[in-house]
């Protein structure tokens, strides 16, 4: 387990909520940031604020390289081979959009085939939802095991040689299935398809290497991995990018203006138009340096201990149900019994633990779940085996006053 030293290098966590200390456990939605990236932030508005790529003044020469000098941290961090295949946005909503309008609305075809797993955030379904309205293509989703896995078999049999695009989620933000990206790339592969990847789950949680896994496109956001809100990252492979018109058109990606045509730069630029995010990526590079520090072996082996732990100790509640496989990712999607997930959130909050509760942007899942929304506890490096105990605590005096009420 990771120690104390960790959590105490996040000032939020050290106060009270309704009168009892903080117990965070929403990180699947956003975590929390380490002083030293908020360090960097303000360090970056109050030493060097500036403008980047073209300025020769002094602030504009820093910022830049702040600004570039993140991508080459990013590009290391999930050893994408060159920094041309790393793309700022502005999270993994926009990247999957960036993908599905740029490089969707160009290959497919009426009579195609784009495969999805029933398991997506909405930011994975609807914009293949839109691409397939406009090219005609099909939509085909992966069925779920009981343990809401999905399998390989199944894979082999509904990708063909009509499947243009797979588009999954690493780990699910509702079951924590860490789903077998490699081997679904390979079948893809095989069968002239490529492969669009919904990471903002799984990178601030383990090791990513997309050279590795053989992805061809990566999408994750900064807010999920200790940096700051609205900056996010593509990761296309470059003979693919290359040959993907961009879909924001003004300043920064271009490279000569005429009055009736225009060139673009080279990648990345030419899909970062108009003023980048610059504080964004500065605080994401900071993020980057943080997570390499405290190391993302330790960081999944401390989550998977916790996860472990959780569904012990849930375990022996009389009348909850957890969702999802037992081998997971750090977090337990639950509900109790009679009790609805959003009373379920708000007794804990009156016990300052903090959960998320309703469809977590995974309505098609639900169903298939049979629920309507579902309460999640999602754990990250600053939580303990103390903060589960104060959670199954509180869900057994929840559950105590619901059955008093009721």
């Amino acid at each position: 387990m990771l120690n104390e030293t960790v959590r105490k290098q996040f000032p939020i966590l050290d106060q009270e909520v309704n009168e009892h200390s903080l117990v965070y456990l929403d990180s699947a939605a956003t975590s929390q940031k380490p002083q030293s990236v908020i360090d960097a932030l303000n360090e970056y508005y109050q030493r060097y604020n500036s403008n980047v790529h073209r300025g020769v003044h002094t602030l504009g020469t820093r910022a830049t390289e702040g600004y570039e000098g993140a991508r080459e941290k990013v590009k290391s961090f999930i050893n994408a081979n060159s920094i041309k295949e790393v793309i700022f946005m502005r999270g993994t909503t926009t990247a999957i959009n960036t993908v599905a309008h740029s490089y969707g609305r160009e290959k497919l075809s009426e009579g195609d085939e784009i495969v999805l797993t029933k398991m997506e955030h909405h930011s994975n379904i609807i914009p293949w939802q839109q691409v397939a309205k406009v090219t005609g293509a099909t939509l085909k989703y992966l069925p779920l095991q009981e343990d809401g896995t999905i399998s390989l078999d199944d894979v082999r049999e509904l990708v063909t040689s009509k499947t243009k695009i797979v588009a999954m989620g690493h780990v699910s933000n509702v079951l924590g299935t860490i789903n077998p990206i490699k081997e679904v790339a390979k079948i893809a592969h095989e069968n002239g398809a490529v492969i669009v990847v919904d990471g903002a789950q799984s990178v601030p949680h383990m090791s990513v290497d997309v050279q590795e896994l053989d992805v061809d496109f990566y999408a994750f956001s900064a807010h999920k991995m200790c940096g700051p809100t609205g900056i996010g990252v593509l990761y296309g492979k470059q003979h693919l990018l290359e040959n993907m018109e961009p879909v924001e058109f003004g300043g920064e990606m271009i490279d000569f203006v005429n009055l009736y045509d225009s060139t673009w730069k080279e990648l990345p630029w030419k899909f970062e138009g108009g003023t980048p995010i610059i504080a964004g990526a500065i605080g994401l590079g900071a993020a980057i340096d943080f997570l390499n520090d405290v190391g993302m072996e330790a960081i999944e082996e401390h989550e998977q201990e916790l996860a472990n732990y959780a569904l012990e100790q849930m375990e022996q509640i009389d009348g909850i149900t957890i969702f999802g496989p037992r081998e997971r990712a750090g977090l337990v999607t639950f509900n109790l019994n009679d009790v609805h997930p959003h009373d379920t959130a708000t007794a804990l909050d009156s016990l300052g633990i903090a959960v998320r509760a309703g469809h977590h942007c995974a309505q098609p899942l639900m169903k298939e779940l049979q629920v309507t929304a579902t309460a999640r506890a999602s754990f990250y490096l600053y939580n303990s085996k103390k903060d589960v105990d104060q959670l199954v605590e509180g869900l057994r005096k929840t559950k105590e006053y619901f059955g008093d009420v009721f």
